[in-house]
């Protein structure tokens, strides 16, 4: 810790069992923070990458965290790790873009989803 802020030292897990990180975030980061350094970050070499932290689900200690919320306000809502030092391991998961390829359209121009 430096100061008196306090640091978590974090790595995302993606879906394949790869890893980005660890590195160190301030409990006041947002979770959205979180979300751009994995964009930036996301190694080339995988497809089906995010665009957009929209395309982004976090997952902590079993929970989806909300973009709002801080690693501080996580932490004291749910420990993300129990002893001081450790790595707290954050689940990636991407969600596949939306097509209008199910779209059907009707006579009186009504909308079908299939």
């Amino acid at each position: 810790m430096t100061g008196n802020q306090e640091q978590f030292e974090i790595k995302f897990r993606l879906t394949d069992g790869s890893d980005i990180g660890p590195k160190s975030f301030p409990a006041a980061t947002s979770i959205a923070t979180l979300k751009e350094s994995i964009l930036a970050q996301w190694p080339k070499d995988k497809e089906n990458g995010p665009k957009t932290i929209k395309d982004l689900k976090l997952i902590s200690a079993g929970k989806i965290l909300e973009n709002s919320s801080t690693v501080g306000e996580c932490q004291s809502q749910n420990p993300l790790c129990d002893t001081p030092g450790t790595v707290t391991t954050m689940h990636v998961v991407v969600q596949p873009p939306t097509t209008d390829k199910g779209l059907i359209f009707i006579s009186n121009n009504a909308k079908i989803l299939f």
